[in-house]
């Protein structure tokens, strides 16, 4: 009932910024908490950031500082700016709509993803 189309990706030099968009479409998207996730080459999937549907923000510390989660619900799209790329940061990027905050935080509906590269 919720889909989630996830745009934004590319290659960015070290140190450069990128924002990634996912737009929702199905189900009211201003019932749904949203997060971003990243999968890295042989690495599981990991939780990077979520937003509630008050707005309360959560981070990993690995993008603390540097990666900021927003949404814009009269769009129905949340954003995952993103600062200070490291090669690191390279991997998949999901966009996804649940419930709960941080550790707490529980996928419903998934993204395709979208690729991220951070390279010379």
């Amino acid at each position: 009932q919720v889909q989630l189309v996830e745009s934004g990706g590319g290659l960015v030099q070290p140190g450069g910024s990128l924002r990634l968009s996912c737009v929702a479409s199905g189900t009211g998207f201003s019932i749904w908490a949203m997060g971003w996730y990243r999968q890295a080459p042989g690495k599981q999937r990991g939780l990077l950031a979520t937003i509630t549907t008050s707005g309360a923000t959560n981070y990993a510390d690995s993008v603390k500082g540097r990666f900021t989660i927003s949404r814009d619900n009269r769009k129905n799209t949340v954003y995952l700016h993103m600062n200070s790329l490291k090669p690191e940061d390279t991997a998949i990027y999901y966009c996804s709509a649940g419930s709960g905050s941080g550790s707490s935080y529980f996928t419903n509906y998934w993204g395709q993803g979208t690729q991220v590269t951070v390279s010379s």
